[in-house]
């Protein structure tokens, strides 16, 4: 028998109930706007899949099974098919695993709020059996970069942010087909080789990248540190490399236009830089490398390197999890990849059969 409080509630309805919930959180900074933005995005697709009109507690294993299945086989609007590029075709791929597993996540947070709120009896995610696939590892583009192939994009972002030997000269130029003009007062190579630079050796979500203030940054004794906000309303203070820190100071002396926005990071029209921006300044970037060591990767696969590299050269494992930002250890298991030759370095420099030290 049903219980006398069950609160039949139609799909679409306790999905607009549950989201106004996880929006809500966002004001005590239980949860950061951009992972709310996420859930919301997720129980959005759930209703469509689902169905507006269904009563939740209806729903059955097998239909939360057929909603997954709907789910995966989803065009990836980002991502481009392998068979469709190896045809010169434009074919979407369906969703990754990482996204199959996200999606999962959410709407097994529904449910669970669900069966804590009346609205179904049996939390149908019990019974569902559809798992993403094994990723089998990341995609290429997501992988950490080799030390030659990070030391290569490195390279051609500092030759970017050695800075132009004076301020910088206001002057414009047409944007095609626009009729508009483009400002030309502040240096992009400079701002290039930054965002570059600091994806690189300080592994920085892309959110927190776009997001950052130039009053964010600040030394104490000697050292620039920036002060970055990160998610769940949480904050850290890095400390940033030497060589970062001397492009970042030739980017406010030289290369950032004069303007009201805080943001660090400025588009040609003197707006905050947006997230979609930065992968075609990593491309951009990638043109100055050397071909043997240049290979494709994105801004995440940026925040791979830095913790596997770290990692590889014995830094603190702590130390690598608060540069990155994370609560959590454990964590950092999937921003590490593996190296080519780290485990037979390893083995040559085994810690017990050095010879005894001296003194």
């Amino acid at each position: 028998m049903r219980p006398a409080d069950l609160n039949r509630l139609s799909v679409g309805e306790s999905a607009d109930r549950y989201v106004e919930l996880v929006r809500a959180k966002t004001l005590t900074g239980a949860l950061s706007a951009s992972t709310a933005e996420v859930y919301a995005r997720d129980v959005a697709t759930f209703v469509d899949l689902a169905g507006e009109e269904v009563v939740l507690d209806d729903l059955t294993g097998e239909d939360v099974d057929a909603v997954l299945l709907a789910f995966a086989r989803k065009p990836d609007g980002r991502r481009r098919s392998r068979s469709g590029e190896r045809a010169g075709a434009s074919r979407t791929a369906s969703q990754s695993a990482s996204s199959q597993a996200r999606f999962r996540r959410s709407i097994s947070a529904l449910f669970k709020h669900a069966v804590l709120a009346g609205w179904v009896q049996v939390n149908p995610m019990a019974m569902a059996t559809v798992t993403a696939r094994e990723r089998g590892g990341l995609r290429p583009e997501r992988r950490a970069l080799t030390r030659e192939q990070a030391r290569g994009l490195i390279g051609a972002a500092r030759e970017l942010g050695g800075g132009p030997d004076g301020g910088a000269v206001v002057a414009e130029t047409p944007v095609a087909g626009t009729g508009r003009t483009r400002r030309r007062d502040q240096h992009t190579e400079l701002r290039d080789g930054l965002i570059v630079l600091m994806l690189s050796t300080m592994g920085p979500r892309v959110s927190e990248l776009v997001r950052a203030n130039v009053e964010d940054f600040y030394t104490n004794d000697g050292v620039r540190y920036w002060r970055i906000f990160g998610k769940g309303g949480k904050t850290r203070d890095v400390p940033l490399p030497a060589d970062v820190a001397l492009v970042l100071e030739a980017y406010l002396l030289h290369g950032r236009m004069a303007s009201a926005e805080k943001a660090l990071l400025l588009s040609w029209r003197g707006r905050r830089l947006a997230r979609g921006d930065v992968q075609a300044v990593i491309d951009r970037v990638q043109r100055g490398v050397d071909p043997d060591r240049r290979r494709s990767v994105t801004p995440h696969g940026l925040r791979h390197t830095t913790a596997t590299h770290l990692l590889a050269d014995a830094v603190d494992m702590d130390a690598v999890r608060r540069v990155l930002g994370h609560s959590d250890l454990a964590t950092l298991g999937r921003y590490r990849d593996e190296l080519p030759g780290e485990l037979e370095v390893a083995m040559r420099s085994h810690p017990l059969l050095r010879g005894p030290a001296s003194g």
